[in-house]
């Protein structure tokens, strides 16, 4: 993970730039309200009908979301992205506001459940909507990568404030009021909108116009079956949605029923785990390009887990606070170096598959952890629940522990272009597992001098990063500079997927590293890889790139 020196970098960036500005703003809101309406919710559910009430709510926004998530995803990619978030976030706050209104005017559950999928059926679409639209309000490949890297930075601080701020309006005015203000939170991301429409929507083949969600998923499966290293690390990875849900569910149970803190603990705890997963930042960031990571990936996941046992036998406030931290820590640290792991260890197709897949697994596992603690709770209580869920993931983790030791011990870590990409700029700011997939992808290639690399009017379909030697660019003709190391050429064809604009050769004999569009692309941008990308105008007076 990037620096103290990077992050600030990234947000000097944003600010200088004033509709990426305000598109940074709105999705920080809209994450704001994402994780907040969430926790409002369960806490409005668990006083009205216990944790059974709790379980069934958080099902209830999952399940429509996932069966219509497909054909809201078609509906929003033919559309102009900008115009996608302004509809997304208005009708966030509408279902919102709804919501809460509903709630103060009737403290049922009947008309909550009815009324809350809706809630997430409006958030489908958003983040696919932010990926396509950031290419448009940046103005260079290194400001689009450091916008994305911001995006994730904003993410993980709105697992921690959103809480916090839900459990101050909890605490004021109960649930009606905080969703209430995740409503306004969501009504102020399409003011900071309105205007930014983007690029016009890539015109999809007919027989495009049905998402194949099943045929994917499908698709997916049958790229991991024959690879017994993969099929494992997505369980294991698949497998920590259970916690994430389950701990969901037992912050409300144990902020109320426990603890005596009321609606507002619930929030309270909610952040701790956010900030212990802020935390694991700092601890995967050394682990960039380190040859083993199995013992990092088991440490994480038996602190994940074991936190819970611990907090089981001695459940006070203090303990709470510290021991839910832990356990969001080692979640996040896990996380990270098993999906590091997994792209040191499959094969490219495998790849693919295995992380949409983990995606398919998401829900799932959230749903799994839901259902699962009301049954613990309803056995032996609170405890039993908080006991029961450490001791699955511990002893899960624990039966894997061989084959994560020889998986680790079989990767292979590209040390030597590891190294090359960290010290280009365009680089620099993306997340470790992110930098070691494009490091894995890379090609070495040999250019004497005099060799034309990159040809003026070809397509672009390779990214070239220098580790020795000169590059001139020439447009039209006439040469407009020289590349050394740490440089690269050609990311502006690809990215907007147009002809080469100039022509590049070798000055001296070069060892270049190349790259293909597709990682390459999905690196920068953040999305999977299509074949439309939005335009940036070039700063008056920068040299024409390839």
């Amino acid at each position: 993970m990037a620096d103290a020196r990077q992050l600030k970098a990234v947000f000097a960036t944003a600010a200088r730039n004033r509709r990426l500005l305000r598109v940074g703003v709105a999705f920080a809101a809209f994450h704001g309200a994402e994780v907040g309406v969430w926790v409002a919710l369960l806490v409005f559910a668990y006083d009205s009908g216990g944790a059974t009430a709790a379980s069934c709510i958080a099902l209830a926004q999952l399940l429509p979301a996932v069966v219509l998530a497909p054909w809201i995803g078609a509906w929003a990619d033919r559309r102009r992205p900008g115009r996608v978030l302004l509809a997304g976030y208005l009708a966030q706050a509408a279902t919102m506001a709804l919501v809460a209104t509903i709630m103060a005017v009737d403290d049922g559950l009947a008309l909550v459940f009815l009324t809350a999928p809706l809630i997430n059926l409006a958030i489908a679409s958003t983040r696919s909507a932010q990926a396509a639209l950031l290419p448009s309000v940046v103005t260079s490949p290194e400001e689009l990568a450091a916008a994305n890297a911001g995006q994730g930075w904003l993410e993980s601080a709105g697992v921690i404030a959103a809480p916090l701020g839900v459990a101050l309006l909890l605490g004021i005015g109960g649930p009606p009021l905080a969703v209430a203000g995740m409503a306004t939170l969501a009504a102020l991301g399409a003011v900071l909108v309105l205007g930014i429409d983007g690029p016009a929507p890539f015109q999809h083949a007919p027989q495009d116009e049905v998402p194949g969600s099943t045929r994917q998923a499908i698709a997916n499966i049958k790229a991991i079956v024959g690879d017994p290293a993969t099929r494992m690390l997505v369980g294991a990875l698949g497998a920590q949605y259970v916690l994430v849900g389950a701990l969901d569910l037992l912050a409300v149970v144990l902020a109320i029923d426990v603890l005596g803190m009321g609606d507002s603990g619930a929030g309270y705890l909610t952040a701790a785990f956010g900030v212990g997963g802020l935390l694991a930042f700092a601890v995967t960031a050394s682990l960039v390009g380190h040859p083993r990571l199995a013992p990092a990936l088991i440490s994480g996941g038996l602190l994940s887990g074991g936190a819970l046992l611990v907090l089981a036998i001695d459940p006070s406030r203090v303990l709470a606070f510290l021991l839910i931290a832990a356990s969001g820590l080692g979640r996040s640290v896990f996380d990270v170096t098993g999906r590091t792991l997994l792209q040191r260890t499959a094969s490219p197709a495998a790849l693919a598959g295995a992380f949409g897949l983990l995606e398919s697994l998401l829900n799932a596992g959230l749903a799994a952890g839901f259902v699962f603690v009301p049954i613990l709770i309803a056995i032996g209580g609170p405890t039993a629940a908080l006991a029961g869920t450490g001791a699955v993931v511990c002893a899960v983790l624990l039966m894997m522990l061989p084959h994560l030791r020889a998986v680790d011990a079989g990767a292979v870590v590209p040390l030597v272009e590891l190294h090359l990409l960290r010290g280009i700029h365009l680089f620099a700011a993306l997340p470790a597992p992110t930098l070691e997939t494009l490091a894995r992808g890379l090609e070495r290639v040999r250019a004497t001098a005099g060799t034309v690399v990159i040809r003026q009017g070809d397509r672009g379909d390779r990214y070239y990063a220098i580790a020795a030697g000169e590059l001139d660019v020439a447009v039209d003709g006439a040469h407009v500079r020289t590349c050394r190391p740490p440089d690269g050429v050609g990311e502006l064809a690809l990215l907007h997927d147009t002809p080469r604009t100039a022509t590049v050769t070798a000055h001296t004999d070069a060892d270049l590293y190349a790259l293909e569009r597709e990682p390459f692309v999905q690196a920068l941008t953040g999305r999977v890889f299509t074949h439309h990308y939005a335009d940036w105008p070039q700063a008056d007076g920068e040299p024409a790139r390839a």
